[in-house]
């Protein structure tokens, strides 16, 4: 496959099916090709899954190009090496209970963790929207604050793609906190700055948005700022969304970048799936040579 394709994940389960189905349609929105990625001990059990997996995507778009890839180790190292080049991959997850989820993560956390091309996540639980139920939903764009631009411009993209109008959602909490030992801030003061704060997060939406509008006028737009936890918010604004669009901020740990905390929840709880823009530059992240 060349560069702009779309990469899938898949292992069998039903929850790598939709991730399957999720990523035929986005090939077809793109007008590019689709390659099936499978992590496997040995390549002699590759085959079936491999064979199923492309019958399930020519059944359901005959035009589709279609293309195979049987990587022996671990999945989530084979889905990034084999994505690296891709305009979108996309995988399937499944919570993991308890410590264990947190712990360890899942195939998706990892992914999303050193992918970098845009990443988009289906949850176990949704069914994928095909392109033969026509246009519907809504792109919801989580915006941080306003050096977000890429993904801003991937947002856009996808409701272009989609025919969907575009929803903008930018939180925001205010923390002040004297240092120790200092006398708490005057109630009057504490107001004026919040009401300050308040007036440059407002700002922040049609900042970001505003080039946009020019580049992609048949989209329309709505932008909102709410005084509330980023998670909260999203996680909320995701009932009626068909995808939320958030960037992939990542931070260093022990094994490695891992995802910040707010993209992390939507990968456990969303209500719809979740495109990743990687905010990282590709030259930073790690990633071992393709085959």
């Amino acid at each position: 496959m060349t560069a702009g394709h779309v990469v899938v994940g898949v292992d069998g389960s039903i929850v790598s099916m939709r991730a399957l189905d999720e990523a035929a349609v986005e090939a077809g929105r793109r007008a590019t090709g689709l390659e099936i990625v499978y992590a496997v001990p040995g390549f002699d059990e590759a085959g079936p899954v491999l064979a199923s997996a492309v019958a399930r995507a020519r059944h359901r778009y005959p035009a589709l190009a279609v293309s195979t890839a049987a990587v022996v180790g671990d999945a989530a190292e084979a889905i990034v090496c084999r994505g690296r080049d891709a305009a979108l991959t996309v995988v399937g997850t499944r919570d993991l209970p308890g410590f264990a989820g947190r712990l360890f993560g899942s195939v998706s956390l990892r992914v999303a963790a050193r992918t970098r091309s845009p990443l988009l996540v289906v949850r176990g639980d949704h069914a994928a929207w095909h392109e033969s139920s026509g246009p519907g939903g809504e792109v919801l764009l989580g915006l941080e604050d306003d050096t977000d631009t890429d993904t801003a411009g991937s947002a856009f993209a996808e409701a272009a793609r989609r025919g969907a109008p575009l929803r903008v959602l930018h939180a925001w909490t205010y923390r002040h906190l004297p240092p120790v030992g200092y006398a708490p801030v005057p109630t009057s003061r504490l107001q004026e700055d919040i009401t300050r704060r308040a007036r440059t997060e407002e700002a922040v939406p049609g900042q970001v948005v505003a080039p946009l509008r020019e580049t992609y006028p048949q989209v329309p737009v709505q932008t909102r700022t709410v005084r509330s936890g980023a998670t909260h918010a999203l996680l909320e604004a995701t009932c009626g969304a068909a995808v939320i669009v958030v960037t992939a901020h990542r931070r260093p740990g022990l094994l490695g970048p891992q995802l910040g905390p707010v993209a992390t929840a939507l990968l456990h709880h969303s209500h719809c799936p979740v495109l990743l823009v990687p905010q990282t530059p590709q030259s930073s992240l790690p990633v071992p040579p393709r085959d």
